[in-house]
């Protein structure tokens, strides 16, 4: 009851943390769909990441009988996010030493598009707050970080769900089994009793 708990409080911080990523991400590759250039991969694969976790988490949340029942695949795949959530955040990493008062000495200033160095090609609402721009990438970075950590110890209580529902099961199986035994004893001394009255 209490692995449930835990796991379902979890999964609720995961989602609340992804959304953000997910809309401060879909700003920015919707600006360069507009400029109609390609999404560079450092934000594109957080935003992928962001989507499929966001969903993955929803599933297994408002599924959480059948995530009690198949609870080794769920730790599987959280691990899996884990991996992806590393990856995401090194295509980021940059981002890590930017400093958002003075972006425009960052590497990664030169890699965003529309949202920089393009200067009067680029859209001027996307381009103006450089500040704003580089906060939600920081973000964005930050929250795969603790996704990353979050989704490691959803696995974790994955594992001792599934242990906890094969000792259930286990018990539930001894239980049938010695009431099982219990009435078959029952009737066999009733059918011997009445074996017996009937001889005599």
């Amino acid at each position: 009851m209490l692995g449930g708990l835990l796991f379902s409080f979890w999964r609720i911080f995961e989602i609340v943390t992804l959304i953000p990523v997910i809309g401060m991400l879909a700003w920015f590759v919707d600006g360069f769909n507009d400029q109609n250039q390609l999404t560079p991969v450092s934000i594109l694969v957080l935003f992928i990441v962001s989507i499929l976790a966001c969903a993955w988490a929803l599933a297994t949340l408002i599924r959480l009988g059948s995530t009690r029942r198949s609870a080794l695949f769920v730790a599987f795949v959280d691990l899996l996010f884990v991996g992806a959530f590393i990856a995401a955040v090194y295509y980021l990493r940059r981002i890590a030493d930017a400093n958002c008062s003075n972006f425009r000495e960052a590497q990664i200033y030169f890699q965003i598009g529309p949202f920089g160095y393009f200067g009067e090609q680029s859209n001027l609402s996307t381009s103006l707050r450089l500040d704003r721009n580089c906060a939600m990438l920081k973000a964005s970075w930050a929250f795969g970080i603790m996704n990353t950590i979050f989704f490691f110890f959803t696995a974790v209580l994955a594992v001792f769900l599934h242990r906890h529902e094969r000792t259930v099961v286990v018990k539930e199986v001894r239980r049938s089994r010695h009431s099982s035994r219990r009435g078959h004893s029952r009737g066999s001394h009733r059918s011997s009793s009445g074996r017996r009255s009937y001889y005599v």
